[in-house]
């Protein structure tokens, strides 16, 4: 092995072993929250694309429906919440995302979708299209179904009325 390959190898290491600390503080961390609420939940980390996930999962998912909120809105409240405890524990901003209940899981298979079907209107009409206002993560989805499609995307306006033009290759 050379220099060089090591140094990665043990750089890829260092960041495997960072994004687990950063699952095992928000579990910790989110535990205690379903301890507080007196909610019933499992939780599963893993890491994915480069960031930590952590998700609350539970047989009766009916009860965590009150952690994912109207479109998300809670869920994404407790995803900043949880950074922030993870940011309190490491000194580092934190990028991981929490799945409640499968919602950003459902989310971005219908976004997915979206971003398909926008890609091929585009690609059949030669025209730009622009999509619905979205959120970050929604429009992230979005960018990498497009981009799977082979054209490109950008992402116009101001929070929260942000969003994704699709454009032609």
């Amino acid at each position: 092995m050379t220099e060089g390959t090591t140094t990665k190898a043990a750089e890829g290491s260092d960041t495997l072993t960072r994004l687990e600390q950063e699952g095992e503080i928000a579990a910790d961390y989110l535990e205690g929250l379903l301890d507080i609420a007196d909610l019933d939940g499992d939780i599963d980390m893993d890491v994915e694309a480069d960031r930590a996930a952590v998700s609350i999962i539970s047989d009766s998912a009916r009860d965590l429906q009150k952690l994912v909120g109207r479109d998300g809105e809670v869920l994404e409240a407790l995803q900043e919440l949880t950074r922030l405890a993870v940011h309190r524990e490491t000194g580092d901003r934190s990028r991981l995302m929490l799945d409640i209940a499968g919602f950003r899981a459902k989310k971005r298979e219908v976004l997915a979708a979206l971003g398909a079907k926008a890609a091929e209107e585009v690609k059949s009409s030669g025209e730009p299209v622009k999509l619905e206002p979205m959120t970050p993560f929604e429009r992230k989805v979005v960018h990498d179904a497009i981009a799977a499609a082979g054209l490109r995307s950008e992402s116009e306006g101001e929070e929260p009325q942000r969003f994704v033009v699709v454009l032609p290759a």
